[in-house]
């Protein structure tokens, strides 16, 4: 199991790898060819700060690749007042095979990755949002011939 809390978690071989098969798994789509990958697989995602983007591309993929989603939100029980970090994810372990969790602290989320025992994914802290930094490189090397290895961004 392992998370990805930052960009800093993976190598330069992972990054290109994700970014090469978030273009193939884009090309499929716009195929109409969504294969079933995540079929039976349910995502929890948990914010306490709002988004229309974040939300709606991680509920459209996991909806698209044949997965299930619950969100929760602030309302639903803040984290680390009526319940805590540990109790949340002790308790989603059970019911979830990831987690994305998108808070004010980063420290919210490397607390909740270590109580966690599914993977957990940052869905934006206050010290980065790397989904959306890997949205935008794979949108750069769409429009970059030869994609970004060995470039300087």
């Amino acid at each position: 199991m392992r998370h990805f809390l930052s960009l800093i978690d993976l190598t330069t071989d992972e990054l290109v790898y994700l970014l090469e098969e978030a273009a193939r798994l884009k090309a499929d789509a716009q195929r109409g060819n969504r294969p079933p990958l995540l079929a039976g697989r349910v995502l929890g995602m948990i914010f306490e700060k709002p988004s229309l983007r974040t939300r709606a591309s991680f509920e459209a993929a996991m909806a698209h690749l044949g997965g299930t989603s619950i969100f929760l939100s602030a309302r639903d029980g803040p984290m680390g007042q009526r319940e805590s970090v540990a109790d949340f994810a002790r308790t989603l372990n059970h019911y979830v095979d990831a987690v994305v969790l998108r808070t004010y602290k980063h420290a919210t989320i490397e607390e909740f990755a270590s109580y966690a025992t599914v993977p957990v994914i940052n869905g934006l802290s206050d010290l980065c949002h790397p989904c959306q930094v890997l949205g935008d490189l794979l949108t750069i090397q769409e429009h970059i011939a030869g994609g970004i290895r060995g470039k300087t961004l």
